[in-house]
């Protein structure tokens, strides 16, 4: 991932970002400085807080990271899996309705959502919800299309 330029944000946006992360995770940012890194080559950006790689900005939406997620543990928009679901979504597959123990009800198609492994409730992925939070269980069928997952080049990236 190659750095196309860095800037630091306006009070304004950093406002903005917090209370959409706030908003849709239940996650309070407390950083002393953001950064946006535009990437180039890249679907998304990416915002520094405090030198790290917290918040992706996909579709000029702000998402947290899976480094950022398990920084500051959602409670909100977050999809659980079962032990047998953790290779797929952790080497990127969409996740399917059999392996998703719980959703958060909150979900509406189309929310980026936290995909969370069951035993430790570290997050695994970042996704797109193609389903409702109350319509995520179930036996077939996919409900989450994975957008970033850890090991990938976000996940390894720094500064």
């Amino acid at each position: 991932m190659k750095v196309k330029s860095r800037h630091h944000l306006r009070s304004d946006e950093i406002d903005d970002i917090e209370r959409t992360i706030a908003d849709r995770t239940g996650v309070e940012l407390d950083g002393d400085a953001y950064e946006m890194v535009e990437l180039s080559e890249s679907e998304y950006d990416i915002v520094l807080v405090d030198g790290e790689p917290v918040v992706m900005f996909l579709d000029d939406e702000p998402a947290l990271t899976v480094r950022g997620a398990n920084q500051y543990s959602p409670s909100r928009n977050v999809v659980t899996v079962d032990s047998g679901a953790i290779s797929f979504v952790s080497d990127g597959a969409d996740v399917m309705r059999p392996g998703i123990v719980e959703a958060d009800d909150s979900i509406a198609s189309g929310d980026f959502v936290l995909v969370a492994e069951e035993t430790h409730g570290k997050v695994l992925a970042v996704g797109r919800a193609l389903e409702s939070g109350a319509e995520m269980v179930g036996e077939s069928g996919k409900v989450v299309e994975s957008i970033h997952h850890v090991g990938d080049e976000l996940y390894e990236f720094s500064v």
